[in-house]
């Protein structure tokens, strides 16, 4: 079952659930890749979500629309909004996040921030709404770092609810991160596009 979001000639952007890999895998031959490609046989890879993580991917139909939306990703011209339900009551009502990251090699897949050889990580938050002892943030990434979101989160203090890898003792049944929106520069009509998939998330 496909919960597609827009479509067109060039494109589709679908709603992944949680718990699903975007492309096959070596311990998980089910995927959201493997799923599309039975409705649309040129569909081709964009960008990716972590496993855990719920929400809108994109996917291009040809070859042209895939090499256009990776340029906007690596010139950062693609936004990406994320919902997060985190521990603990976030003090501020919003900021940002500057650290650096890298893949803390004797703990893959992990990330660590690393002041020194890490890349650079930046990320916007927003308090959005407070329970007693949880935080729902609006998060926007400014750049695209693995695990960038939920390592931000961990350093800020407030790990992300259900995080098995950054949370000490996680809580829940599923990582409480999904992906809500998505703007881009549609690579034909050049005109602005912005889809939404409604975030699960309450506090």
């Amino acid at each position: 079952m496909l919960d597609i979001l827009y479509e067109d000639r060039h494109l589709v952007a679908v709603a992944k659930p949680e718990n699903l890999l975007c492309v096959p895998g070596l311990s998980e031959p089910d995927n959201l890749f493997d799923r599309l490609r039975v409705r649309y046989p040129n569909a081709r890879v964009v960008h990716r979500l972590d496993m855990a993580t719920s929400g809108i991917i994109l996917f291009a139909l040809d070859h042209a629309t895939q090499k256009s939306l990776g340029q906007q990703f690596e010139r950062r011209t693609i936004h990406k909004c994320y919902s997060a339900v985190v521990s603990g009551r976030v003090a501020a009502a919003s900021g940002e996040i500057v650290m650096p990251l890298i893949c803390d090699w004797p703990n893959r897949p992990r990330q660590k921030v690393d002041w020194l050889q890490g890349k650079a990580a930046h990320t916007l938050f927003k308090v959005m709404d407070h329970a007693a002892d949880q935080t729902l943030l609006e998060l926007t990434p400014l750049t695209g770092r693995s695990h960038q979101l939920r390592v931000h989160c961990q350093q800020l203090g407030h790990p992300i609810v259900g995080d098995e890898l950054y949370q000490t003792d996680p809580t829940g049944d599923r990582l409480m991160l999904h992906a809500d929106w998505i703007e881009f520069d549609h690579p034909h009509s050049q005109q602005r596009l912005k889809i939404h998939c409604p975030s699960p998330f309450t506090t």
